[in-house]
């Protein structure tokens, strides 16, 4: 396929030729020419009348199958597009659409970027519907007024069958996610603009060989795995990526998938390290606006700088250095920057954050645990460590644990037979709810 790309810049749309050409070429097209103006929206055409003459001239010169818009265009403009210039016209989101088609492996996946077509869709028709009355066109793709009513109904019948297998799919998720929560499982998502290496740095943490390629939206099925950090168990979900002016139809297809950001513990922000510091201030302000939409920015939000191997180091640390102060400017509350290779395994800054802030979460608190079986002491140790974080260990007729534990793994201390008290070191969690201090099994 074949395509002439057009981008107007204007003082409301911050637009990136180079990412809008290699979303072009991750959709499969060979760009042939990318036609270029400055100017604010023209309300017919998107781009003005002179530019539409130049256009009209590539596209008679160059015979593309399509053109494809940076921006995004109104129903009506594109039809008077389709009209002047004889070929199909896309817009951005279009675009976006046809490369989530490409990617989607999961039944899931399938049926989110299936929502997000027909949703993106529905306006396209009633237009139609509208030139149609007017007596414009002969129809939506060749149909006629009843044919294309008809088409409309048949959408928005889909659209209510898939929401509703949706609901479902995100139920058995969340089955899921506490069966993960009650044997201790610490639960991390990773977040970020598309092509940020966040596949890659699941792999790098889980040891695993998710697929991971140098191009956009590489992830749209949700994968989760396992990895250890110290001896505490940690669950990290890779999401799909974010992009500029990402739009609302996007949010609410994927709101299933991009709900394990809003589900989990803590979440990482991943960013390339190597790319200008303006892309990068622009990609965390995109990144920052749909956790806004998604309602995370609560959650433990740690940013990481990653694919620093390909920059000096002063770079890397005046990036995280002016990453602090841009967050703090936006009002987001950051744990901190961690500066990472994720392709190198580089990993330590990382590490070292995750474990402060893990212990921070509200599902910690401080204990102190009584064990007055001997014998049993080993095996308390380790599923605390496991659970928490042991803090200091008094051996006398009983041995007393001081120790940071999650505050649903209790019960399950207590059928190891030992006894949970409120610690008394200064800076402990508050004392136990009476469900919690009642140790008998359930």
């Amino acid at each position: 396929m074949r395509a002439v790309g057009v981008i107007r810049y204007s003082r409301r749309e911050r637009l990136s030729r180079e990412e809008f050409e290699e979303l072009l070429r991750s959709a499969g097209y060979e760009v042939l020419a990318v036609l270029e103006q400055n100017r604010e929206e023209h309300p017919r055409y998107n781009i003005g009348k002179g530019k539409l003459e130049e256009l009209k001239e590539l596209v008679r010169e160059l015979k593309p199958d399509k053109v494809v818009f940076a921006n995004r265009l109104t129903p009506s403009q594109a039809y008077n597009l389709w009209k002047e210039l004889k070929v199909e016209v896309i817009d951005r989101w279009q675009l976006v659409l046809e490369i989530f088609e490409k990617r989607a492996h999961s039944k899931e996946a399938k049926l989110q970027v299936e929502l997000a077509s027909l949703q993106y869709e529905v306006p396209l028709v009633k237009e139609a519907i509208r030139r149609i009355k007017l007596g414009d066109r002969a129809g939506f793709k060749g149909m006629g007024e009843y044919q294309t009513q008809q088409y409309l109904k048949h959408i928005r019948y889909r659209m209510g069958k898939i929401r509703k297998e949706l609901e479902r799919v995100k139920a058995e998720r969340e089955v899921r996610r506490k069966k993960r929560e009650e044997v201790g499982f610490i639960l991390v998502s990773l977040a970020g603009y598309t092509n940020a290496g966040k596949s890659t740095l699941l792999n790098a943490l889980a040891g695993e060989s998710v697929e991971a390629r140098n191009q956009m939206f590489t992830t749209l099925d949700t994968t989760t795995r396992r990895f250890k950090l110290g001896s505490k168990r940690v669950l990290v979900t890779d999401t799909v990526g974010f992009i500029d002016g990402l739009p609302p139809f996007i949010v609410e297809a994927f709101h299933s998938t991009l709900e394990e950001i809003v589900k989990a513990d803590i979440v990482l922000l991943v960013l390339d390290s190597s790319e200008p510091w303006r892309e990068i201030a622009r990609k965390f302000r995109a990144s920052v606006n749909v956790l806004r939409e998604l309602k995370a920015l609560d959650k433990p939000l740690v940013v990481v700088l990653n694919k620093v191997d390909l920059i000096e180091l002063e770079d890397a640390e005046e990036k995280a250095r002016l990453l602090t102060e841009l967050s703090e400017n936006l009002g987001v509350s950051i744990e901190g920057v961690a500066k990472v290779s994720a392709k190198e395994k580089q990993l330590d800054e990382l590490y070292s954050l995750l474990e402060r802030v893990l212990l921070k979460l509200p599902k910690y608190g401080a204990f102190e645990i009584v064990v007055e079986d001997p014998s049993r002491v080993p095996a308390v140790m380790a599923f605390l460590s496991s659970v928490g974080e042991v803090l200091s260990v008094e051996y006398s007729d009983v041995t007393r644990i001081k120790a940071y534990v999650q505050t649903g793994m209790l019960k399950e201390l207590t059928r190891m037979g030992v006894r949970i008290e409120r610690s008394k070191h200064p800076g402990d969690a508050e004392e136990l709810d009476e469900d919690e201090g009642n140790h008998d099994g359930r």
